[in-house]
């Protein structure tokens, strides 16, 4: 098998199999560039013949706008063949189509995500090989410092601030071809804490790590709050002009993802970093409410194809 792009189905019983095939129609890419890791049954539609590796399916299987224990196995097992070919070294990247984390549980793998399933089967700690979430629009990038927890536990340090700053770093200059990158951080306290009345993480874990990072040469500022940051990259992002920074780093989950959903829903791509093979995703989720209803939109897969393709 030569290396190509792996393609997971996703949830069977969300939006997952149609925007796949909706996404690949308009794209119309060729046939030996992709490989699919579902069912033949879920990518009836396709204008091109794709080479699609089997994973157990059933049709009596289908109930569209449920989490099923049997969806949740399906697409379990379709992130686990893309990470058994990336490890071999047949694939490029994988795309996966969204699954749902309940539907997943309910098949007995406790993860949180897509993103924890990749890092346990494809990171190499000692290469410091982690997987990192960050969401792209155009040249809109976010960084999530902790990703699916409770707000209640979250817990920002210098030490996770270091390990994070300079992977991504590492990221940007490696995957992204920026040169000298510019990192933002969104402070965890409002108004960046304001000298420590509304907080003092930014005094005690923000500043020595700063100060830690530039000293090893790492183009990083002094946490701001995330709405200052987030209202000027918005002016800029809106008017097609340059961003201030080349990422913002954002403290907890809807810290980060709220201003750029907002912002581009349909253009976002949730890529997972930091790893020996680049992952991407459309920004969204399963949609059951409108699932095998023919009317979900495919812009945020194209741009997660067309991240790792073009």
């Amino acid at each position: 098998m030569s290396k190509k792009i792996a393609i997971t189905a996703g949830d069977f019983n969300g939006i997952g199999p149609e925007v796949i095939i909706k996404a690949l129609n308009k794209l119309d890419i060729e046939e030996n560039r992709l490989l699919l890791i579902g069912a033949e049954p879920l990518f009836e539609g396709l204008k091109n013949k794709y080479e699609i590796l089997p994973v157990p399916f059933e049709k009596k299987w289908l109930n569209f706008g449920k989490e099923t224990k049997e969806s949740g196995e399906f697409s379990y097992n379709c992130l686990v063949k893309a990470c058994e070919l990336a490890k071999s070294g047949k694939i490029n990247a994988i795309v996966t189509a969204p699954v749902s984390k309940n539907a997943m549980h309910l098949a007995g793998h406790n993860f949180s995500g897509q993103t924890e399933v990749l890092e346990q089967n494809l990171s190499a700690p000692q290469k410091d090989e982690k997987a990192e979430m960050v969401f792209v629009a155009r040249d809109f990038r976010i960084l999530l410092l902790t990703r699916h927890l409770p707000l209640k536990e979250v817990k920002i340090t210098k030490e996770l601030l270091i390990e994070k700053v300079q992977r991504i770093h590492r990221v940007l200059k490696n995957d992204f071809k920026i040169s000298s990158p510019k990192i933002a951080l969104c402070s965890l306290n409002p108004h960046a804490g304001e000298h420590g009345i509304l907080g003092r993480e930014e005094i005690e874990e923000f500043a020595p790590a700063i100060d830690y990072l530039r000293e090893a040469g790492i183009d990083v500022a002094a946490p701001m709050p995330s709405d200052t940051l987030f209202a000027k990259a918005a002016k800029a992002y809106v008017k097609g002009e340059k961003l201030p920074y080349d990422i913002y780093c954002a403290c907890y989950h809807d810290q980060g993802l709220i201003p750029v959903k907002v912002l581009a829903m349909d253009e976002t791509v949730n890529m997972t970093a930091g790893l020996n093979i680049i992952r991407t995703s459309p920004a969204h989720g399963t949609a059951y409410d409108i699932a095998g209803k023919g009317i979900a939109g495919e812009n945020s897969m194209i741009c997660a194809i067309k991240q790792v393709l073009f």
